[in-house]
This record gives C-alpha cells, structure tokens and sequence, in this order.
C-alpha cells in the first residue's frame, strides 16, 4: 500500500499561492537555528521517539537535506517563524547544529497556519488523531468557520448521502470545498473521514491518549473503547501495548469481558432493547415497521395474560 508521501498531491501546485513570493532573490541559503521560533500551534504534537533518534543521527552524518520553510517575523530584524519542518528543526538542535538550510517565505498568519497543515497531513507519520485534528482545522481555514460547524456539515453531508435527510450541503459552495479539500489530499475521503476519523476524538481518555502517542493503532484503539468499565480496559489497554496484541487477539479478550461488561439483568436488557428501537427508527421503514406492530401487538396481548 503506497504511503501518504508517496501519493501525489493533487492541489500541490496551488500552495504556490499560498507560498507568496521569497523574501529576495538574495535571501540566504541558511540562518542561524536560534533565529528560528516555533508558532504558538502546532498540528504535530508528538514525535516517535526512536524516529527522532534516527533523524539526529542523519543530520549529524549528513546534515539537513531539506530546507526548513520560515517566514519573517513583523517587526524583528532577522527572527523567523518555522512554517514547515519541525522534526528536522528539532533535530538539528538535537545534533548542535548553528545554522540550517530555510526557504524564506513572507506569509500571512492563514497562509502559513494552512501550508503548515498540509505539510503535515502529508507525512506518513502523522498519527490518526493529529490528522483528524489537522484537516478539520484546515477545512474550518478553508471553509472560514468554527470547526465545530465543520463536522456538522460533515455529519450533514453523510445524512443527505445516505437519504436521511433533504439537505442540498453535497451541491452548494461549503460541500463542494470540502469534497476539494479530500480529493487534494488523497489520503482518505470524506467519507471514511466522517465514519472512521470522527469518532475517535470521542474515545474515552485512556484509549485517545495512546492513540496520541503512537502506542496502539487506530483499529485496536476503537475495539477497545467498547470496553465500558474503566479498570477492565485501562488493564487490556496495557496488556495490548506490552505484549503488542493484534486485533483479533484483541477481540477475543473482549469476548471473555462480555459477562462482565454486558447488560445481564433482565430489566437493563429491556431498556437497552429499547434504546436501540427508538435509535433505529424502524417506523421510518415501512415493511420493518409493520413487523414491528405484529410483534407489539403479541406483547401486549402477553402483558395482559393474567
């Protein structure tokens, strides 16, 4: 399976927009690494340790093979903010190096929040969670609203698609930039995005944060957070990482934790069966829901046997 790196990027050619103009034709190769700040965001915020060893040991023997791009900061003489790069940033400071080869770019704020975002999103070792969060925020950029109003638009999207709703979202200005921002991409359509990306910003605390932090995959972060009691999943999310469990050994502990976690009692099963119906809507279906009134009607004439 090719990797995200190796996927062109469709809208590549449309970040020279973003890029602005160089500096000058004169701009220096290289600036010392001290004038370089870090911006107050970051999408990336952790890096896979043994990864970063490895890159501060190429830049040692090799130094920085890719520019560093930088803009200008406003009213500092020769101070630059990192726009895209931060690992090899952070591994030239590892390796002690005093100066490093940038792009200059004169950029605003949204340009470069922006290009710092695809940048990332374009890597091969961006988390599941840390890209969830990056194109969100790229498509609240792109869509100038709160990302809050993006994923129900997303939601949306998916409730006209699935003919749930008389929505016209896929057809008008905001659906049809974020079906671009997806194409552009190419890593994931918006979709999966909205079925399999969404939902793990919503996992309980313990599961996101090794999600987080590259300790368990995606596939097994989700199977876990089915375990509803908290000590019975803290300890399968550690026996998982230690022994490096794969998915379906996973699931078959799960198995064993069903009496434990599963709605036993009489009186719990019969509300959870009737969460479920009410979720369902099944009178929305008209051949389901003339099965369902047969079956109502057999309980009820049950109810009032004495």
């Amino acid at each position: 399976m090719p990797r995200k790196s190796d996927r062109p990027y469709k809208g590549k050619a449309n970040l020279d927009v973003l890029f602005g103009e160089e500096e000058s034709k004169t701009a220096p190769q290289t600036v010392p690494i001290d004038s370089i700040t870090l911006p107050a965001s970051q999408p990336r915020r952790y890096f896979d340790p043994a990864k970063m060893e490895q890159l501060i040991a190429s830049v040692k023997a090799h130094g920085v093979l890719e520019n560093l791009l930088i803009r200008p900061l406003p009213d500092k003489d020769s101070s630059y903010e990192l726009i895209a790069g931060e690992r090899r940033y952070r591994a030239a400071l590892s390796a002690g190096l005093k100066e490093v080869p940038v792009t200059i770019r004169s950029l605003s704020d949204e340009q470069a929040l922006q290009i710092s975002l695809v940048e990332n999103l374009l890597r091969e070792d961006l988390n599941p969670v840390e890209e969830t969060e990056g194109i969100l925020q790229l498509l609240a950029l792109r869509l100038n609203v709160a990302r809050e109003e993006v994923t129900s638009l997303l939601h949306r999207m998916r409730d006209e698609q699935r003919e749930k709703v008389p929505h016209n979202v896929m057809g008008n200005e905001q659906g049809q930039t974020i079906q671009a921002v997806f194409e552009e991409l190419g890593s994931i359509t918006w979709e999966s995005f909205v079925s399999n990306r969404l939902p793990l910003l919503n996992l309980p605390d313990d599961i996101l944060e090794a999600l987080q932090t590259g300790k368990i995959a995606y596939t097994k972060a989700t199977a876990l957070a089915r375990v509803k009691d908290d000590e019975a999943r803290q300890s399968l999310l550690e026996e998982a990482i230690e022994q490096d469990l794969s998915l379906s050994q996973i699931r078959e502990r799960l198995k064993t934790l069903q009496p434990k976690t599963e709605i036993s009692s009489p009186s719990s099963q019969f509300d959870a069966t009737t969460r479920r119906l009410r979720a369902a809507k099944l009178w929305e279906n008209p051949k389901k829901w003339k099965r369902v009134q047969t079956l109502l009607q057999k309980l009820e004439a049950l109810i009032e046997e004495e």
